[in-house]
């Protein structure tokens, strides 16, 4: 009965968030939109206001016992201001617990998302940045690092496979080291696993499944070099944060077993 009304309870949560998505997108975004002639103030707003809904959203899926969510040092992402955001990848949600937690977030998000009837409204509103043109990207990422937003990447590209090493494209250590951004990095940890690349939402785990969010400390930085191509500076960069991150998930393997 409780494997049951956790399928049944993430059918729910995951109709309800389809269901938001539509309601700011045609309601409440444009509504709010019309109050503030102001573009930067009202991509705030809206921000501020999908934060608030995305919170919503994962207090249901705490009530409804689909899951269970801590967050590290909450205090401290207060002082996160103009930075690149990256955290692994492991789950569907691990974005939407991104943004409820990170100030001012801007996402970088697929080009086609901005045709998804259900979600286009929010990410023309919010300021979001398409990935269409790669030339392009880099200078919304620039004005958008200027105005003091963060920008949450994940520099797998996709969901993580469970139980494998990440790997990492480079992306992330391009736009990092042309906009000169500092990165702060977080970890997602999910235990059981779920969500997860090619899985089926309604393969629920065996039991409620627990989320911790952590900033992590002595993270690698970009460095810039005039005197050397900003190509092979995003492939060492690139090596140097998959490193990282595979010895931090290493350590939470090794603390679960």
């Amino acid at each position: 009965m409780n494997k049951l009304w956790r399928i049944f309870a993430t059918g729910l949560c995951f109709s309800l968030f389809a269901l938001g998505g539509l309601i700011l997108t045609v309601l409440v975004l444009p509504v709010q939109r019309l109050f503030c002639q102001d573009l930067l103030i009202a991509q705030q707003r809206s921000r501020k206001t999908v934060q608030y809904a995305i919170k919503f959203f994962i207090g249901v899926m705490q009530i409804t016992q689909i899951s269970k969510f801590r967050v590290e040092n909450r205090r401290k992402f207060s002082n996160i201001r103009g930075s690149l955001v990256i955290c692994n990848h492991p789950s569907l949600i691990d974005v939407v617990l991104l943004i409820s937690v990170i100030p001012d977030a801007v996402c970088i998000v697929k080009a086609s998302l901005f045709k998804n009837p259900f979600i286009r409204g929010v990410l023309s509103n919010t300021g979001y940045i398409s990935n269409d043109n790669a030339e392009q990207l880099i200078e919304d990422c620039r004005d958008s690092l200027a105005k003091g937003n963060n920008l949450i990447m994940f520099p797998e590209g996709t969901r993580t496979t469970p139980n494998k090493p990440v790997k990492f494209k480079r992306g992330v250590a391009n736009i990092a080291i042309r906009c000169g951004s500092p990165i702060q990095c977080f970890k997602l940890t999910i235990n059981p696993t779920t969500l997860t690349k090619n899985e089926k939402w309604y393969r629920v785990p065996v039991r409620k499944f627990q989320v911790e969010l952590t900033l992590l400390s002595a993270a690698p930085q970009p460095n810039k070099h005039d005197e050397i191509p900003v190509t092979l500076l995003s492939r060492v960069y690139t090596r140097e944060l998959e490193q990282f991150y595979n010895k931090e998930l290493e350590k939470h393997v090794g603390l679960k077993g």
